[in-house]
């Protein structure tokens, strides 16, 4: 596969391709967000199984930018196919070989993936450092405390914060009384 027109004013990422037989990472279509990632090994997932995948590459990213690993749709939709922690991060001081977790949701299906197979996008973005500043209070907002659910959705009411569905989860986003799970 090679890489669709990739505009000047791109962000340079230093590679270290580990395997002579996979290529870098590639971007399928103008303006795609994602460049994909592929396997360099043979895997075979049974429903439910996951299993960590080599990718072949090692990447340098400049100070202030992170990599970020995300599933491909359409391996989600046509198998089930997804990555367990979606996104996986890749930080810029890391340059050990990027690996995919992958996850078979599928109930029935086996999902074997080759050699060369693509399994994941690669999204490079800037990321901001924060300075973390421990207050008495936040400010308030719209929204305050409300967390899981409180927007509606699935299983809702659309009350509030206590509306989500999911018990054990108060206003807080944590247990019924505030505290951590």
């Amino acid at each position: 596969m090679t890489s669709a027109s990739v505009p000047p004013d791109a962000v340079d990422v230093q590679l270290v391709l580990l395997d002579d037989a996979v290529g870098p990472p590639a971007y399928a279509h103008p303006g795609d967000a994602g460049a994909d990632l592929v396997t360099r090994v043979e895997v075979t997932l049974a429903p439910g199984a996951r299993a960590t995948v080599p990718t072949g590459v090692a990447i340098a990213l400049p100070d202030g930018y992170a990599a970020f690993v995300h599933p491909r749709s359409g391996l989600a939709a046509r198998h089930g196919l997804t990555v367990v922690n979606a996104p996986g991060t890749v930080d810029s001081g890391y340059r050990g070989e990027i690996s995919v977790t992958l996850l078979n949701t599928d109930a029935v299906e086996t999902v074997t993936l080759h050699r060369g197979d693509r399994v994941a996008q690669l999204v490079v973005q800037r990321v901001e450092r924060a300075r973390y500043v421990v207050t008495a209070r936040l400010p308030a907002s719209t929204r305050g405390d409300a967390g899981h659910g409180s927007t509606g959705g699935f299983g809702s009411t659309g009350s509030g914060s206590t509306g989500s569905g999911l018990t054990g989860f108060g206003s807080t986003g944590f247990g019924s009384k505030g505290e951590g799970l």
